[in-house]
């Protein structure tokens, strides 16, 4: 079992809050991990509900009875948005223990994002509850051997993928992932979309993997209107299935590329929507690098979860991969390059300037610690992850 990092956050955040949700796609590891605190806390010391199951749901038809009845226990409620109305009762309970004296770690929800659920959560709880998200497993929750990143790029990082006994067989867990979730969950998550036409959405985003979005493009395309893509890819990143990369904004005097881009979140979910089963198959493939970089933003990202994340890019040719904006003026500048003997051009060192960068780093695969020059450090993927999480949180 891999340890993922969210397990001790969402144990900080129930000693903190009344309510922790714990939010991410199907089969990232929700349930894996808050079963992991059940055993730790002990059976009699927390309840576990799966509201996908009808014997559990029935358990609920008099809710706040029975949560009331849990008091002095942790309750976790897996496949929360299935009852969206529970979060009323939630408030409620929370509310009455609140004044009885009880304030912290009552209930753990878990749910795949969706614009609903979080917009039930935050208004009903509004002040009584966390959200921590779970991504697939990143490169700093895996040892340090080279063939587990290689792994890891090449199958992605939902567990099941990634431990798979072989390539073939990653790749078949990934393809029943994409059917399951277009003909299942997305109905069920979101609003009616025929499932054929939201695989050739997703697959036109892994084929432009990186690239600033050409709505119009990729309307036409799908033979829909720009306003119906628009609905496409919002239901996608509500799932945390894709990233949309917003371009940086700042008075600089120049003209700045204004569209976003686009990342398919996971690498494994990119090679699948593609057909690439090897690391042979990827490498000859043109999504290559740009799927790289997606895999090494997903980590970055999630080594500073409370920075703002953003692209550079000017009309001139200035540019960065990655900019992250933290507290106290820190702004670490990334850009990231699949070549094992990495080079710096004017465009990084241009972009550091005109965003004031607090710190320039080229992400490549290697494992030394290269001095580019002009203030650029070239570092291992592991070591920038480090790096970027040590300047966050000692700025924070």
């Amino acid at each position: 079992m891999i340890k993922r990092h969210a397990e001790a956050e969402v144990r900080a955040l129930l000693r903190r809050f009344p309510v922790v949700a714990l939010l991410g796609p199907r089969q990232v590891g929700k349930t894996t991990l808050a079963l992991a605190l059940r055993r730790a806390a002990g059976a009699a010391a927390t309840r576990y509900l799966d509201l996908e199951s009808p014997a559990d749901r029935a358990k609920l038809a008099d809710a706040e009875a029975y949560l009331d009845a849990q008091r002095g226990r942790l309750v976790i409620l897996d496949e929360v948005h299935r009852t969206p109305a529970l979060f009323e009762v939630l408030r409620s309970v929370v509310d009455r223990r609140r004044a009885a004296g009880e304030r912290t770690g009552q209930f753990l929800v878990l749910g795949s994002a969706s614009l609903d659920l979080l917009r039930q959560s935050s208004e009903s709880l509004a002040g009584r509850i966390a959200f921590v998200e779970l991504t697939p497993v990143r490169f700093d929750e895996l040892r340090r051997r080279p063939s587990d990143v290689e792994r890891l790029w090449v199958r992605g990082g939902f567990p099941d993928a990634l431990l798979a006994p072989n390539d073939r067989a990653s790749l078949t867990w990934r393809r029943a992932f994409l059917r399951t979730y277009l003909e299942r969950d997305v109905p069920l998550l979101g609003p009616r979309i025929p499932a054929e036409t939201l695989r050739r959405f997703w697959t036109m985003l892994a084929h432009l993997q990186g690239q600033p979005l050409n709505a119009a493009r990729v309307a036409a395309g799908l033979g829909v209107s720009g306003q119906t893509v628009a609905r496409y890819l919002d239901l996608l990143v509500d799932l945390l299935l894709v990233r949309r990369l917003e371009p940086w904004s700042g008075n600089v005097g120049k003209r700045l590329v204004k569209s976003p881009k686009v990342y398919v979140r996971d690498s494994g979910i990119v090679h699948a929507l593609l057909g690439l089963e090897t690391l042979e198959d990827i490498l000859g493939h043109p999504v290559a690098g740009a799927s790289w970089e997606g895999m090494v933003i997903e980590s970055l990202i999630g080594a500073a979860p409370d920075t703002r994340a953003s692209y550079f890019r000017t009309s001139a040719g200035a540019e960065a991969d990655l900019v992250l904006e933290g507290r106290r003026g820190v702004r670490v500048v990334v850009e990231i390059k699949r070549s094992r003997a990495p080079t710096v051009g004017p465009g990084l060192r241009n972009a550091a300037a005109d965003v004031r960068a607090t710190r320039t780093i080229l992400v490549y695969p290697g494992s030394e610690r290269l001095p580019l020059g002009g203030g650029v450090t070239g570092l291992g993927v592991q070591a920038a992850v480090a790096e970027v999480r040590h300047l966050v949180q000692r700025n924070g």
